[in-house]
Parts: structure tokens; sequence; C-alpha cells
């Protein structure tokens, strides 16, 4: 999360937006932004049904594979890292520029 917020301005260059889904509460990632000092929103999944919309729920818990998605502004997918490289901001960052302006935004 922290290497989203120190590449943000790049993202917002490419007119991307990051948003930060997760399978925690409110709560617990509203502390979270805070702690972190993050500028970019995170959503709480906390019943996990966007996770398993997109195929990343681990089966038998409530808990999301690290995945982050590059999704067009007409809801396609355009690009995929899940495991290490999803913390690796470099990939979303490439499929971001490659999209131009105002035509992605990654969620993670």
């Amino acid at each position: 999360m922290q290497g989203y917020q120190a590449g943000i301005q790049g993202f917002r260059t490419a007119g991307a937006e990051i948003l930060g889904i997760s399978t925690d509460d409110v709560e617990t990632l509203t502390a979270w932004a805070r702690e972190l000092k993050l500028d970019y929103p995170l959503l709480s999944d906390a019943d996990g049904r966007v996770a398993q919309a997109y195929g990343v729920l681990m089966p038998g818990r409530k808990l999301a594979l690290r995945t982050t998605f590059v999704i067009d502004r007409a809801g396609k997918i355009r690009h995929v890292e899940q495991g290490a490289s999803a913390v690796d901001v470099t990939g979303a960052a490439a499929a971001c520029s490659r999209l131009g302006p105002h035509s992605a935004r990654p969620a993670r």
C-alpha cells in the first residue's frame, strides 16, 4: 500500500485512480489508512463478494489473495499481478501508462 502511495503522482499523471479493497472491516481499514498516511480510498469487502467475483477469495477462508488489477474505464481487466509482484507497483504503473490518460484505474 505504501508503494502505491509513493507512486501516486505517476498514477494520477496517467489518469488512473488507486483503490484498495480488503476483506477487513471499515474500522480496521480506516485505522490502517491513517497509520500508513494513504491518500487513496480503502474499501471494505467484509463479506468477500468482490474477492469471490474476481476469483481471488481463498477457498474456505475469509481472505483474498494479494492481487492487483488494472481495470479500464469500460470495466475490462487489462492487467493482473498476484502474490509478491502485486506489492511492486511497476507492473500496474506500466499498464496504466500504456492505456493512456483517463482510461485506467488500478484496483488493489
